[in-house]
């Protein structure tokens, strides 16, 4: 998933912000989301969110220490999945990543 990556920062307050990954060699997208504003709740909003649940299946659900991560897979394009690894409760992670995605896009070969 390292083939001709493109990165961008997009920054969403002055100390925290996002860095965007794709691939012009490979079907896929990386966010690395941190900073000192705490991005849990809206993270947990968003997945929760009746919006999202009609766009997304739930695959899988682990946690490891004060991580949660959660598989999903497009309801209209089965190919398309998307790991969402998030800090479990709010307030944690603020001096570390707080949210990664990675979506891919499976290809018939």
């Amino acid at each position: 998933m390292r083939r001709g990556n493109r990165y961008w920062r997009i920054n969403s307050t002055e100390t925290a912000g996002y860095v965007l990954v794709v691939s012009d060699q490979a079907p896929m997208c990386h966010i690395t989301g941190g900073g000192n504003v705490d991005l849990q709740p809206v993270v947990e909003a968003v997945l929760t969110s009746a919006a999202f649940a009609s766009r997304w299946e739930t695959v899988r659900q682990t946690e490891r220490r004060d991580m949660a991560a959660t598989t999903f897979r497009n309801r209209t394009d089965p190919s398309l999945s998307a790991v969402v690894s998030r800090a479990k409760r709010p307030g944690e992670r603020l001096d570390r990543v707080q949210v990664l995605v990675t979506t891919t896009y499976e290809t018939q070969n």
